[in-house]
């Protein structure tokens, strides 16, 4: 009796004690797997954030620079995806934008917000004409989306803005619209960097890398002082629903 009361004794001690014990060490071990493989760094794209890696690089989708990821859930700020709605931009007003000097693909001075803005529905793309990654796609979506304008009798002034403005001299501007038969009505932007920065930080695209520069599209109604994005790699007939949108704003 005695060896079998100690033996039921014994059970009861290991059921009871030693089993928290092990799930306790099994949990702590989970979480020490789990904290480590948080502090691992993770990448993804700002236009597509299903796109992930552990190592820097570019979006195979749209080359972009994959961003560092802080948070636990990331999400692009105030943008759209190529089907979305176009992110609401209801705290952007025609008075941010700077009447800053401008040079034309054809080397005409301008201010770029009294001589292209207002008055005017406009979309405005941002581009580099040594890019070979995003820039011809958005560049060859414009001259799809102006084609289609000009049949449809939509009246628009599409702003191709250089976030390359050292680069872009207005020679180099002209010879890349006439690479996309860019039409009158399709104006090529460049200038004193210092100015153009301070347009880009102004319609809230300055980036530190050219190659990081938006692919989003500004689209905007001034007389209405209605402002939009969309995403520039869209179709051209979701683009060109956007426009018109804006256009029949009173």
């Amino acid at each position: 009796m005695t060896m079998r009361f100690l033996v039921a004794v014994l059970l009861v001690f290991l059921v009871c004690f030693l089993r928290p014990i092990q799930d306790s060490d099994l949990v702590s071990a989970q979480a020490r797997e789990q904290s480590k493989s948080k502090s691992k760094p993770k990448y993804a794209c700002p236009m597509h954030p299903e796109v992930t890696s552990a190592k820097k690089g570019r979006c195979p989708k749209c080359g972009m620079a994959l961003r560092l990821v802080k948070d636990k859930v990331y999400a692009p700020a105030a943008v759209s995806t190529a089907q979305n709605t176009p992110a609401d931009m209801s705290a952007f007003s025609s008075s941010r934008i700077p009447d800053v000097r401008v040079y034309d693909q054809n080397g005409t001075q301008l201010s770029f917000y009294s001589d292209l803005v207002k008055g005017n529905t406009v979309a405005i793309n941002f581009i580099f004409t040594t890019c070979t990654a995003i820039c011809p796609a958005l560049t060859a979506t414009f001259r799809r989306v102006q084609q289609r304008a000009v049949e449809s009798g939509l009246k628009v002034q599409l702003i191709s803005v250089s976030v390359d403005p050292t680069t872009d001299t207005p020679e180099r501007l002209h010879e890349f619209a006439a690479k996309f038969k860019a039409e009158p009505g399709w104006t090529f932007v460049t200038g004193d960097k210092g100015e153009i920065d301070s347009l880009l930080q102004a319609l809230q695209v300055a980036v530190t890398n050219k190659n990081d520069h938006t692919p989003m599209i500004l689209i905007g109604n001034d007389r209405a002082d209605s402002w939009t994005r969309a995403y520039g790699l869209s179709s051209p007939t979701v683009l060109l629903k956007v426009i018109t949108e804006a256009a029949d704003l009173k």
